[in-house]
């Protein structure tokens, strides 16, 4: 399973024999194709699970492929990069609902081929151990899009730090840290630098849940004592300041050790300020928002205990004018990313309805919502730009992770993740029409414009007319990412060749066969 390989890696089963790989011609025809710089129409060729040519309208025909999809009308955008998940987690006792295959489904549903979850060591586990147990339990579970990891360090020892190069090598290249929940996920100012320091030179990049613990902790012991313990209380006790303080503490710690910092799950307009005047001062700090945070407000939290311990997370929801501020802050740039932050637990067997909202199971769903949601309430109302929409769902993640250009790019040599994505399908959310095990959807019964028409996932095209194909199954691959250094280097994508031109069988653009390119590990398919 740890097998490096340069390039793509062979598709190997979980018992170790090595899989057949995506064969097979896919033509994408009529299509809009979305890129960093350009959006132009354009066909997409694909070749045994790479892309192998971008043409102009009507270069290539169906004869040249074994297999044709409709893209008239459609956007044709890199497959989606969630960069923040939690599938198969342990959360207080208590186990999220969707495993590594039932949450991958609901992704590629939604438009999402490539999603970063993370491993979290027990107390006293190494990391390294601890990764390729997660590792084994992963590709067992059979995903069926490609999943990397984050690692979770809790006060780390110097025995766990001098782990991070063998973790780096072994692509995880990525850290999460918790500046909230004291005596379970907590770590101090102290263990944050040096996590900060050791991560620096490596090109680890450190994702941060930044809230004052501490100072929430105080809150919320007073507000149990003095019988505030509704839902909405939740919000109350960990107010945006403390969320503001946690992002400027970060900010600066980071720019102490020169370590590249990345605030997870960004909620409210009061900690976008310490980002933004980190930004503009060339600081390497970052910050991702989610749908949640965009589409709903705080006024989910009132109303009976069942609905509104379904809105409960943390951070909490914010105020509207909150979210105009994360739109904005979205098409600036301030914030890089938008994850789904997805992490469901069901109400029927499962303890997230408690009376009182520190007892509560945080945790919203969105993995498959995630890029229709920020279409409709993004795109469709002009707070942000096709390209810029693309960009916050594929490219930037890809980029911030290791994973460009092989990943949120389409340029000849790339991995086949493909969305074809028709801004006119009409689409409502529902739980009754979804594909994650959750039993309840914050955003049940929104109508969006714009949804998935297709989707292609290594070479296979495993949602057709917006539905995942029938016993879809396997094929996902455990990413091995690079470090921020190397991931940095971004080649630019080659253009359509004018109509008329004759297409290349295929072509290669030569950065993708650098030495340094990310490997893969591939679990069984079908």
């Amino acid at each position: 399973m740890n097998e490096r390989t340069q390039g793509r890696a062979p598709r190997r089963t979980p018992s170790g024999a090595q899989a057949p790989a995506a064969t097979g011609r896919v033509l994408i025809t009529g299509g809009t194709v979305i890129g960093p710089d350009t959006t132009a129409p354009a066909d997409v060729l694909v070749e045994n699970g790479t892309i192998s040519a971008i043409t102009g309208p009507g270069v290539l025909h169906r004869g040249d492929a074994d297999e044709t999809v409709d893209a008239d009308g459609c956007w044709v955008l890199p497959g989606g990069v969630d960069p923040h998940t939690h599938l198969d987690t342990l959360i207080r006792g208590h186990r999220t609902c969707d495993d590594f295959h039932r949450g991958t489904v609901a992704a590629l549903a939604g438009g999402t081929t490539s999603v970063i979850d993370f491993c979290y060591p027990e107390p006293g586990e190494s990391p390294l151990a601890a990764l390729h147990a997660w590792q084994a339990r992963m590709l067992a579970q059979r995903p069926t899009a490609d999943v990397g990891a984050h690692m979770v360090l809790v006060q780390p020892g110097e025995d766990e730090l001098a782990e991070l190069p063998r973790l780096v090598a072994e692509g995880v290249t990525s850290i999460k840290v918790y500046m909230a929940y004291r005596g379970r996920r907590m770590t101090d100012d102290r263990g944050l630098l040096r996590i900060l320091q050791c991560a620096a030179p490596l090109g680890i990049t450190v994702l941060v849940h930044a809230e004052n613990g501490d100072a929430i902790d105080l809150l919320t012991a007073q507000a149990i004592d003095r019988g505030e313990t509704a839902p909405h209380h939740h919000s109350h006790t960990r107010p945006d300041l403390l969320e503001a303080e946690a992002v400027n503490r970060i900010a600066h710690l980071g720019r102490v050790a020169g370590a590249r910092v990345y605030i997870v799950h960004v909620s409210g307009s009061t900690a976008l300020d310490p980002i933004s005047r980190s930004r503009a001062a060339g600081w390497d700090l970052h910050g991702e928002t989610c749908p949640h945070y965009l589409v709903l407000d705080e006024h989910a939290l009132e109303g009976d205990l069942v609905s509104a311990a379904q809105a409960v997370c943390s951070p909490p929801l914010r105020r509207t004018t909150d979210q105009d501020a994360l739109w904005q802050a979205l098409a600036d740039g301030v914030l890089s990313t938008v994850s789904s932050d997805h992490c469901a637990f069901r109400i029927t067997d499962q303890k997230i309805m408690e009376p009182r909202f520190d007892c509560i199971l945080n945790g919203l769903p969105g993995i498959e919502q995630r890029i229709m949601l920020l279409h409709h309430f993004g795109v469709r109302t002009g707070r942000i730009t096709p390209r810029r929409w693309a960009d916050a769902v594929s490219t930037a993640p890809a980029r911030m992770f290791g994973l460009y250009p092989r990943k949120g790019l389409i340029a000849p040599g790339g991995d086949a993740d493909l969305l074809v994505f028709d801004p006119e399908r009409r689409r409502t959310l529902t739980v009754a029409d979804h594909h994650s095990a959750v039993d309840h959807l914050p955003y049940e019964g929104i109508e969006v414009v714009g949804a998935p028409r297709a989707v292609l996932a290594g070479g296979r095209t495993v949602v057709r007319d917006g539905r995942p194909v029938p016993g879809l199954t396997g094929g996902g691959r455990f990413l091995l990412r690079a470090p921020a250094e190397v991931s940095a280097q971004e080649p630019q994508p080659v253009a359509a060749a004018e109509p008329g031109t004759p297409a290349p069988r295929t072509t290669v653009h030569p950065r993708f066969t650098a030495p340094r390119t990310p490997a893969t590990v591939r679990s069984e398919s079908v």
